[in-house]
């Protein structure tokens, strides 16, 4: 079991985010994240986005950093990935 982030890419609101997800357990993600103080509504159906600020504090509490493509390919072969067409709202 391992949480996963991948590089602080992906603008939003003038800030680089990163995504962090689990490849084997919605509660593991939960819970690192938890540690790491991050708020609820961070979190979408499948993943949290992260501020480029708290990728490295991420790293140290656990999170393996993972390029782009391996963490959608460990998201999808865990079964957790939500696609697009699937989420609400």
């Amino acid at each position: 079991m391992t949480v996963l982030i991948d590089p602080p890419l992906w603008p939003r609101h003038g800030v680089l985010w990163s995504h962090l997800v689990s490849d084997s357990s919605l509660a593991e993600l939960h819970e690192l994240a938890g540690r790491a103080g991050l708020p609820r509504r961070a979190f979408g159906p499948d993943h949290y986005d992260v501020p480029h600020t708290r990728h490295a504090e991420l790293v140290a509490l656990g999170a393996v950093p993972v390029d782009t493509r391996e963490l959608v390919r460990r998201l999808r072969a865990s079964g957790l990935r939500v696609r697009p067409a699937d989420r609400v709202g």
